[in-house]
């Protein structure tokens, strides 16, 4: 069996694999259940997840694909790995909103999956802490 890499993923990604089915994320679900990639989260993050399903516009898209906030909410738990917080590093993103995914990963030498603009501008200050930052794998 291959080693487990861990990976942190942000809400849009989170949302694209459970809600959207989006194509460029399709393969990190099945990584998920094979034990490839040991997805790592904090409370807050689930948190901030929940507060994106309540959304007026999200609402539509969860009765489109048949699904509730609280089936999203659901297969985050039974995929995530929940973590502490990570303490701040030195590499500061534009939004601060995207922070806690940065620190995360960096603090857990983690793949970093993410579709925010102001967190893959800083792909290289990344990867010089040795942490990838991509929109898919």
């Amino acid at each position: 069996m291959t080693e487990s890499r861990n990976a942190v993923l942000d809400t849009n990604i989170v949302l694209d694999i459970f809600l959207f089915d989006d194509k460029v994320a399709k393969p990190i679900l099945p990584a998920l259940q094979a034990g490839q990639l040991r997805w790592l989260a904090t409370q807050h993050m689930r948190n901030e997840l929940e507060r994106v399903l309540d959304y007026t516009h999200i609402s539509p898209k969860l009765a489109f694909y048949q699904l509730t906030a609280a089936d999203v909410l659901a297969a985050f738990d039974r995929h995530a790995t929940l973590v502490d917080v990570a303490p701040r590093v030195h590499t500061i993103c534009k939004d601060p909103d995207d922070q806690c995914f940065i620190d995360l990963a960096v603090a857990h030498q983690a793949l970093l999956l993410s579709k925010d603009k102001a967190v893959l501008c800083m792909k290289k200050r990344l990867l010089a802490q040795g942490v990838s930052a991509q929109v898919a794998m």
